[in-house]
């Protein structure tokens, strides 16, 4: 008989050990039944449970076990991803607080065998957190993206890719983290507002006045980048300048003679009507420039300082320091007109949060829009089906809209390029194993590509890298195309859209018939969880906490830390206050809708703590009721 009260923690625990040693969740592909075949998001290795987890695997879950009670052989497969530039600077940050090193001082070799050691002993924590979850994941089929399976499927889909000429190598602009030191993705952005100025400098016209103007006036926010100027811009249909187009103006300071071009792209409303085009340092004046065929000036270089061609005087300064000493400089010429203070958006870096510079970078990357088209058509046709719909018109203007992906990343954790250059004649051998000269000129002075590939490039291949993409392994032809992804709307581009391209390529399929997308959870107010706002909360903490108004007391005052959820964790089986898995799960299902957001309410989740208890003293009321035989009967 069950006992006089619930207690969630024993409850939990017993049977999620239980199905664990039985094994329970293991599927077997060669059973001759309906398939049902979920992929997990695989979460960083770096990281640790969170609502938005939490959420979105009670979902696959319940769409699992009620496959599974329907005779499907249900398929749920786990994974982590290796997470190249969070791994590598949380390892990086390490070592150097226990050992004093920095990775370069240790070399490539060391520090990856580092970073593996870390992996070992630190990676597999949120894995942990999910089995305590009570998530009836095929824990057996787990994987890795730095497996040896992901390592032969990412470099053969490379290899193809570049021998098919999808995936090139050029000098093209960059969001360049000076911190990083390596490029990041437009999707790694986080776009901030904040207070800067908007000056406007005189230009002098080179050929002399033109309707009594001695010089035109350029409205910038970077003046320090005016040592890269190729040209200034104007509208065309603007009547106060469109009769310069054509002439010169000269750069100060660098005394270089640069073209008065007319572009449409120019708003007359922003600053003086005219704005410097500074192709090495802007993505909008890197189009202008390849529309107007300019050259491409850098003179910011990797570490975010000032490099040659900028005047020596210049040379070494970070670009704060540089703008301050161009304006001071100016300003002594008289040849600032006005300055105003000017909000505008500045990138940031996802990691490491510093402002990202555009810099012109040699790098790989993925013809994209070749890739997108059948990826397109494939939703159109409703091959893949999107839920809630309104989100397949977000991936529509996405795709329709695809640019070049910048595949090299300037880090050593990762999936190195498979590429080798030449040191004699500069060719590139791109092959799937190692070679032991040029394809070229046969010469043996050949060096690996140090660059390693983004993390969402592996990422992109993991429905079939998970299933063994082969057109005679019986994984495969059981389990893909997957039932249904279930994942957030954050990752639409960054990965369901690259899964859909990678999978539609190579397997001619598409890699999910069905992807969900669950709202964003966010505290009670409403807004992001996030560390520096306090609000964010590991669902074990609920899971095990015994207090609720206590646990709100601890989120205002931010003191939910490690040591506090291990205590919880850790307590005794005969504690029986808890709040338990079934609440958690229970609750957050119960608060799922098809808007956007979902307010976790821990008052809603504490009701639901008493609901699960009703339901224990439910089932004890009908088995004190029920004949010892006709239990065993109802048992068998």
């Amino acid at each position: 008989m069950l006992s006089p009260q619930y207690n969630p923690h024993s409850i939990e625990s017993f049977w999620i050990k239980h199905w664990e040693e039985k094994g329970y969740f293991k599927s077997n592909t060669s059973v001759d039944s309906l398939s049902y075949s979920v992929l997990l998001p695989p979460p960083n290795v770096t990281g640790t449970l969170h609502m938005g987890h939490a959420l979105g695997n009670t979902l696959q879950d319940i769409l699992v076990r009620f496959h599974r009670m329907k005779s499907y052989q249900t398929t749920w497969i786990p994974g982590l991803d290796h997470a190249g530039i969070a791994t590598q600077m949380l390892v990086e940050k390490h070592l150097k607080k226990t050992e004093g090193k920095t990775r370069q001082e240790m070399g490539r070799e060391a520090f990856l065998d580092a970073v593996w050691a870390w992996k070992e002993d630190h990676g597999n924590r949120i894995l942990d957190q999910m089995k305590l979850m009570g998530l009836s994941l095929d824990w057996a089929r787990q994987q890795f993206t730095m497996d040896a399976q992901s390592v032969a499927m990412v470099t053969t889909c490379f290899v193809k890719l570049y021998e098919e000429g999808l995936i090139y190598r050029a000098e093209r602009l960059v969001n360049w983290c000076c911190d990083c030191e390596t490029a990041v993705s437009d999707l790694e952005v986080d776009t901030v507002e904040q207070a800067g100025h908007l000056w406007t400098i005189k230009y002098p016209l080179v050929d002399g006045a033109v309707d009594e103007m001695t010089s035109i006036v350029v409205a910038t926010t970077r003046p320090e980048t005016m040592f890269g100027d190729t040209a200034v811009a104007v509208h065309p249909d603007d009547e106060r300048y469109n009769q310069l187009i054509g002439k010169k103006v000269r750069v100060p300071l660098v005394e270089r003679d640069i073209p008065i071009i007319g572009d449409s792209f120019v708003d007359p409303k922003f600053g003086s009507g005219v704005v410097k085009i500074t192709p090495g340092h802007d993505f909008t004046d890197f189009e202008c420039g390849e529309r107007h065929n300019l050259d491409i000036i850098s003179v910011i270089d990797h570490k975010g300082c000032l490099k040659a061609p900028a005047p020596d005087a210049y040379i070494g300064m970070t670009v704060e320091k540089a703008r301050h000493t161009v304006v001071a400089t100016l300003e002594r010429a008289g040849q600032i007109d006005s300055i105003e203070e000017h909000t505008m958006s500045c990138g940031h870096c996802q990691r490491s949060g510093t402002v990202l510079e555009p810099l012109v970078s040699k790098q790989w990357w993925v013809s994209a829009k070749k890739l997108a088209q059948p990826a397109i058509d494939a939703v159109e046709n409703g091959e893949t089906t999107f839920y809630p719909e309104h989100w397949t018109k977000t991936y529509m203007h996405w795709m329709n809209n695809i640019k070049d992906w910048c595949i090299s990343r300037q880090l050593w954790w990762g999936h190195q390029i498979p590429a080798w250059h030449c040191r004699d004649c500069s060719f590139i051998t791109v092959t799937d194993e190692p070679p032991t000269q040029c394809a070229q000129c046969e010469s043996k002075n050949i060096t690996q590509d140090e660059d390693v590939l983004d993390t969402w490039f592996s990422s992109a291949l993991w429905p079939l890298t998970t299933v063994g993409w082969s057109e005679n392994n019986t994984d495969f032809l059981k389990l893909y195309p997957f039932s249904v992804l279930v994942t957030g709307p954050d990752i639409l581009f960054f990965w369901v859209a690259r899964m859909m391209m990678m999978g539609l390529h190579f397997a001619d399929q598409v890699p999910f018939k069905r992807v969900f997308f669950t709202p964003i959870v966010t505290d009670e107010q409403g807004q992001k969880m996030s560390k520096v706002k306090g609000n964010v909360i590991d669902p074990l903490a609920i899971i095990y906490e015994t207090d609720i108004k206590t646990m709100k007391k601890r989120l205002v005052d931010n003191e939910l830390s490690d040591e506090t959820i291990s205590a919880m964790r850790a307590m005794s089986s005969e504690t029986t206050s808890t709040i338990g898995v079934d609440a958690l799960r229970f609750s957050l299902t119960a608060m799922t809708v098809t808007g956007r957001h979902v307010q976790l309410s821990l008052d809603r989740i504490e009701g639901y703590r008493y609901f699960v208890n009703k339901l224990w003293n439910a089932s004890r009321f009908a088995l004190m009721n029920i004949e010892q035989d006709d239990l065993k009967q109802l048992t068998q």
